[in-house]
């Protein structure tokens, strides 16, 4: 068998260095891609814990403050029926300053000009 520059006359059985050599870097570049692989199922999976826990924090904040803006709704109207039944007309009979008022005994009802924005009677329009 010739030999060639560059190569041996051996087999590649005749050689258990290259051959133990070759499958510790299979392995090693196995292991790291195992590893790497990994990782990154890990990051993405405390990502998605991340998200989502994040998620159920505004939720609760958006329920907390639903639940207060209902209140307020609550009280609002309460505060709106107080004004209306305090303009009522009832209520102001009865308010002791209104009944304490004297009613005129001569009324006199004055009669003045016409609005001005009102064009006079006979003018042309």
């Amino acid at each position: 068998m010739p030999v060639f520059a560059g190569s041996s006359s051996l087999s590649a059985a005749e050689h258990p260095f290259r051959r133990s050599s070759l499958n510790r870097m299979m392995l090693g570049s196995t292991v790291l891609l195992l590893v790497v692989i990994g990782t990154l199922i890990i990051g993405l999976a405390l990502l998605i814990l991340f998200h989502n826990n994040l998620n159920a924090t505004k939720g609760y904040k958006l329920r907390s403050l639903e639940h207060t803006r209902a209140g307020l709704m609550r009280d609002q109207e309460d505060l709106n029926m107080l004004i209306a039944d305090s303009q009522s007309l009832r209520s102001l009979q009865s308010d002791v300053q209104v009944q304490a008022m004297v009613k005129a005994a001569k009324v006199k009802y004055v009669e003045g000009e016409p609005a001005i924005a009102m064009a006079p009677e006979g003018e042309g329009q």
